[in-house]
């Protein structure tokens, strides 16, 4: 159980990480490349992010088995999800259907990208980590 509580304190190091790459995407992704595709690439560059930062303290969260990775993923996706909709509902002030936007993939929003790489990104790294 002490895996998830290292989880949450990698997980934090997660949103000046977010923090950074919106603001990039406000400042020059999204007026190079429009809202669209400027979204899009950020979203990527963020999965890319955490993985990455995934990959350098997985063998700090001491998990054992592949089941212990999931759990960490989907504490990792809830803790985002739950601050997602309280900064941005709560804190900023938006309406709900704007921040729903980014759910849609069809609209080219990869925000659902994004939470995937973030669930799979524990198991993956430490697979990768134990080669």
């Amino acid at each position: 159980m002490h895996y998830l509580i290292r989880s949450f304190l990698v997980w934090l190091l997660f949103i000046p990480l977010a923090i950074a790459n919106g603001a990039l995407r406000d400042l020059f992704l999204t007026p190079a490349l429009g809202e669209t595709a400027g979204r899009a690439l950020s979203s990527i560059t963020l999965s890319l992010l955490i993985f990455g930062l995934t990959l350098l303290l997985v063998r700090r969260l001491k998990v054992s088995s592949g089941r212990e990775y999931l759990a960490v993923g989907f504490v990792w996706v809830s803790l985002t999800l739950s601050f997602e909709f309280s900064f941005f509902v709560l804190v900023m002030g938006h309406p709900m259907d704007e921040l729903l936007r980014d759910f849609d993939l069809f609209r080219g929003r990869l925000w659902l990208v994004v939470l995937a790489s973030t669930f799979f990104s524990p198991l993956l790294a430490g697979r990768a980590r134990k080669r």
